[in-house]
């Protein structure tokens, strides 16, 4: 147990040191996926107010929420990642999250709850 504690330590400090450099040497990139899925959020967040206060649609709006903000929840969880297994398993599962917004969005555009054109802008951005 004293060993597992000092490694997760160590990884703590890494993380930091790495963190340090980046700033020191500005060499922080920026994370494509990390700005699209906290965009995409965002967008999925403002579908739900919409619907919830112009349509006073409660479920299938909070079914959304729920998928379209999980995406980048997980995606910022991968990034934090303890190992390259962790990261992989975070990644897949926003990616999950991804199929599963995508569901939604179609239901909610084929059942006219929402425009063909928002849904469809919102599907291709949940595909990029």
């Amino acid at each position: 147990m004293n060993c597992r504690k000092s490694n997760e330590e160590e990884l703590v400090k890494l993380k930091i040191k790495n963190e340090e450099l980046k700033m020191e040497d500005g060499m922080s990139k920026e994370n494509i996926i990390q700005n699209k899925s906290y965009d995409f959020a965002l967008r999925i967040i403002k579908l739900n107010q919409m619907m919830v206060n112009d349509q006073k649609e409660y479920v299938l709006s909070k079914q959304i929420l729920k998928s379209g903000t999980s995406v980048g929840a997980n995606v910022e969880e991968a990034i934090g990642g303890q190992s390259r297994k962790d990261f992989r398993a975070k990644i897949f599962i926003a990616y999950k999250e991804a199929r599963e917004t995508h569901y939604w969005l179609r239901l909610l555009r084929d059942s006219s709850l929402i425009s063909k054109k928002l849904a469809n802008s919102l599907l291709k951005s949940a595909k990029n």
